[in-house]
Order: structure tokens, then sequence, then C-alpha cells
């Protein structure tokens, strides 16, 4: 046995299966009282099908396997990567990290479940280096540095969409990594999120600068603010906001503020929204 797949299994006991929790429940909102995003711009790339990663120059969307770089003001594309599918069969998010584009990606549909963090030179989009994560329930779908670690969206889907039999959307969760991405702590999503995940499930992350975690699922365009808890292994889900794009993966502009980049599929739009200030008090 591998070290990664032995320190694999000693997480596995602590990944329970989820059960319905209302007390970290956000009330639900109806369209007339969620407060929404502003668009402030938009851009057509063939690449946005799955995600998009911007820095204070550029923006990159992401597709299965290809990855574009675009100019933010003016929209043209400057460079463009593509793998081949059998190495890269989905590519679900990136985010930029300094220097290097960081990736989620996954064997999704295929069973077992196996995820990998595909790494990228921002400058050139020339692919750097593969980390191979050790088994867990899911598929990952977005990674992000935050703090002293990683926290990345682990996704689970029905038999039927994907998923592995027995999984459904409700085992969704948070797992959090250390700086070698070796796991180190595991939450769940609130029923109050996963029901609006259903069938699906998270789809997009991004730790905002007021401390809270911003996500998406696969198909509503609405964004979910959460908090890590002070104790139990449950996520606190804060607000939702409505979003002008669908769900898929989504990430914060760090030279602007409260500026979120999330993609339409359906047109191959990227877009950058104002998100309003959310009360995180408890």
């Amino acid at each position: 046995m591998t070290r990664w797949a032995a320190l694999g299994l000693m997480i596995l006991p602590a990944l329970v299966a989820p059960t319905a929790a209302t007390a970290q429940d956000a009330p639900a909102a109806t369209a007339q009282d969620m407060p929404a995003a502003t668009v402030v711009a938009r851009w057509p790339a063939e690449e946005a099908r799955q995600g998009v990663a911007a820095d204070a120059r550029y923006f990159y969307p992401n597709s299965n396997n290809r990855i574009g770089k675009y100019d933010k003001v003016t929209g043209k594309r400057v460079a463009q990567w593509e793998g081949p599918l059998k190495l890269y069969p989905h590519m679900n998010s990136c985010v930029v990290d300094g220097a290097e584009l960081v990736c989620a990606a996954s064997n999704y549909p295929a069973v077992p479940m196996a995820s990998v963090v595909e790494v990228f030179d921002t400058a050139t989009l020339h692919h750097i280096r593969s980390v191979t994560l050790p088994p867990l329930p899911g598929s990952l779908t977005w990674i992000e540095r935050h703090g002293d670690g990683w926290y990345g969206g682990f996704a689970n889907y029905p038999a039927d969409h994907g998923g592995e039999a027995g999984h459904d959307y409700t085992w969704t969760r948070l797992v959090r990594f250390d700086a070698q991405f070796r796991p180190t702590g595991s939450w769940l999503f609130p029923a109050s999120v996963l029901d609006r995940f259903a069938p699906m499930s998270n789809s997009g992350g991004s730790w905002g600068d007021d401390g809270l975690l911003y996500v998406t699922g696969h198909d509503r365009g609405e964004l979910y603010a959460l908090r890590l808890p002070d104790a139990g292994g449950m996520l606190e889900h804060v607000a939702t906001i409505a979003l002008p794009t669908g769900g898929q993966a989504i990430a914060w502009d760090r030279s602007q503020s409260r500026v979120l980049w999330s993609l339409d599929r359906a047109t191959k739009m990227v877009v950058a929204s104002r998100i309003p200030p959310v009360a995180a008090g408890r």
C-alpha cells in the first residue's frame, strides 16, 4: 500500500455518512428578498464551460481539457492550452495562486472517483506538475489556498448522474489540506444548501476577504455564503445571493473589491459581478 493510499484510508472513518441538520441552516430566501450581484463586465470565451479564474490583468476560463488566457480590458485571447482528453478528462475549475494557475480535476464521470490538482504557469499556460490526491469520497471540483493550507470541494452525485452507488449529493463535503495536500479536516454542507444543489453537487468555491466561503452548485444562479463552525462538522449557511449566471465554478478577483468571476456555459460567456457585502455576525 502506498503512503497516499494509507493516508486516505486513515481519514475515511472520520468522513461519516451525512445526516440531516437544520440548526446551521439559513432561512430560505425568496427571489424578492435575495440580494443580487451586479454585472461589471461580460466577455465571450470559447473555453467557458467549467470555470473561470482571474488576476489583475487577465481572466482564465477553462473547459475539461482547455484553458484560455484573455485580456480583461479588451477581451482578446492571448494564449491557450489544450491537453489530451485521455489525460485531462474533467478539469472543473482553476484559481490564480501567485504565478501559478492551480486547477481541480477528476476522472468524472468514471468510477471509482479519483482527483488530481493540475498546476500551470500563468505567463505561458505551460503545464508544470500534477498532484494526485488520496482517495476521498467524491470528485474534486475546486481547490483554493486559505490560511496555511488548502480547501477543496468534493462533489457527490447519484449513480445515474456519474456518482458512486450510495453516495448522492448529500455526501458533498469540504476538505481541508495542509501545504503538501494531505487532508487534515472535513465538513458537511447544511441541508438548506444541499437542497439547492440537488440532484447535482458543489461545483465552485472561493474564499471571500470577509472570511466567508462562497460556493455555487451545478445549475442554479445562486451564490451561497458559508462559515466554518466553531464546533462540529457542519458548515453554517450565512446568506444566499442571486448571480447573473448559472452554476459552475467561480473565483474572486483579488485585484478588485467584491468582484467575483463566473460563467454561463450555454452562451460561453464569462461574467464579472460585484457581490454585495454579507453580514457575517453570529
